[in-house]
């Protein structure tokens, strides 16, 4: 049974295809000022192309999204909610929902229309879902103030917790150290976590990102690094 995986971020996607659950091959592509405009869907065509997938799992790491609580229900707002943390396009973007029961939130996010509508032409059984739930699927969370950054290329993504509750997500473009402080420490002072007593944790890229982690340690007391980028292993932290 051959499993494709596909996740898309601000520049780039990436894919494993899966045989029996082991990763038999990988490949990420990232665009480039000399991209063309057509390049993710090239891209996503020639993947496309390679096998004859029996299942498609899509994890959208795109910053067009919100938080809710779980059992929010006014689903007609879900363009309009997203509207205030990014543009958005409802004529080109497909509107989706992710519910996370462990924690009792819920995310609407939106995903390019074209390429859902390219992966979905293909009529094979298909799962979409968003990053940041499925990030929360697969951390473990203790009753202590706590950061936990998922590292991508050019990206991360990070939730902040106050006894095991969500008290913050955010989705953000870093391109240099400087931003990715300024949003971590930001974040810190308006949820008013202290820096000696928030545990901070680091998952993803984490040697792509090695400078951000370096400077990041220069300010905060307790940091641990829990989830590497182990080739063939870690995929939204290898979850299936």
């Amino acid at each position: 049974m051959e499993q494709l995986k596909l996740l898309f971020t601000k520049d780039g996607i990436q894919n494993q295809i899966l045989r029996n659950k082991n990763v038999s091959a990988e490949n990420s592509f990232f665009r480039e000022e000399e991209s063309p405009e057509n390049f993710l869907s090239e891209k996503l065509e020639g993947i496309l192309a390679q096998k004859n997938f029996n299942e498609i799992t899509v994890i959208s790491a795109l910053n067009h999204f919100t938080l809710m609580p779980e059992g929010f229900s006014q689903h007609d707002l879900g363009f309009d909610l997203i509207a205030f943390n990014a543009p958005v396009d409802r004529e080109k973007e497909e509107l989706m929902l992710s519910v996370n029961k462990k924690f009792g939130v819920q995310f609407y996010y939106t995903f390019p229309k074209s390429v859902y509508d390219q992966i979905k032409s293909l009529a094979i059984p298909t799962k979409f879902n968003f990053s940041g739930e499925q990030f929360l699927n697969n951390i473990s969370v203790k009753n202590k103030k706590e950061i936990h950054i998922n590292l991508y290329h050019h990206q991360c993504e990070f939730f902040a917790f106050d006894q095991r509750k969500v008290i913050l997500y955010n989705n953000l473009d870093v391109t240099s150290e400087v931003d990715f402080l300024y949003f971590i420490m930001f974040t810190l002072s308006k949820i008013s976590f202290g820096t000696d007593e928030t545990q901070f944790f680091v998952y993803g890229e984490t040697t792509e990102n090695e400078t951000f982690i370096s400077e990041l340690k220069k300010f905060v007391k307790n940091l641990k690094i829990v989830y590497d980028n182990i080739p063939r292993k870690n995929f939204v932290l290898n979850a299936g």
